[in-house]
């Protein structure tokens, strides 16, 4: 957190089933090993996207990637990658979870999560802790704030056309 702002989160609405497009950012993440950190630290996917893990440093890292369930934590990809240079793709899939946990086996200090977007009605919260989903079509919704540590709160959002909807959420 930065101040009061909650950081490397993302807000999202539940279970809309029409609208705009998803952004191309979505459909592709990569993730680089770098100094033995993972960067970006959160990413947002839609599910079946296509991830990609770089290492940049010069030893061996083992990406795995879990699905996130309520109590339970499925391997998704167990990957080695020996040497600086390597890059391994995979495509994603998680039926029934919205995040993913990025770990590297060799370096129990590297962390990194994963949103799963089931829609694109997204925003990752910015460095002030504020955040903007726009054209979302007018009705009431449950919007979430999801944090890879913290969990998620819920709220409903009432939205009107051509008016700004302000929610906010604590921990």
């Amino acid at each position: 957190a930065r101040g009061d702002s909650l950081l490397d989160a993302v807000v999202y609405l539940k279970k809309v089933k029409k609208g705009k497009p998803f952004r191309a950012a979505a459909k592709k993440v990569t993730i680089d090993q770098r100094n033995c950190t993972f960067e970006p630290n959160l990413s947002v996917i839609i599910d079946g996207g296509e991830f990609e893990a770089i290492n940049s440093d010069p030893i061996l890292h083992n990406i795995h990637v879990y699905a996130l369930g309520e109590r339970t934590r499925q391997t998704v990809m167990n990957v080695s990658q020996p040497q600086k240079g390597n890059i391994v793709t995979n495509r994603l899939h998680v039926a029934d979870s919205t995040a993913m946990k990025v770990e590297c086996d060799a370096h129990n200090f590297m962390h990194a999560h994963i949103f799963v977007a089931r829609n694109p009605y997204y925003a990752v919260i910015d460095d002030n802790g504020e955040f903007e989903i726009g054209k979302v079509p007018p009705g009431t919704y449950t919007i979430a704030v999801w944090h890879g540590v913290l969990g998620e709160r819920q709220a409903k959002a009432v939205v009107s056309g051509g008016a700004t909807t302000t929610v906010d959420f604590a921990y």
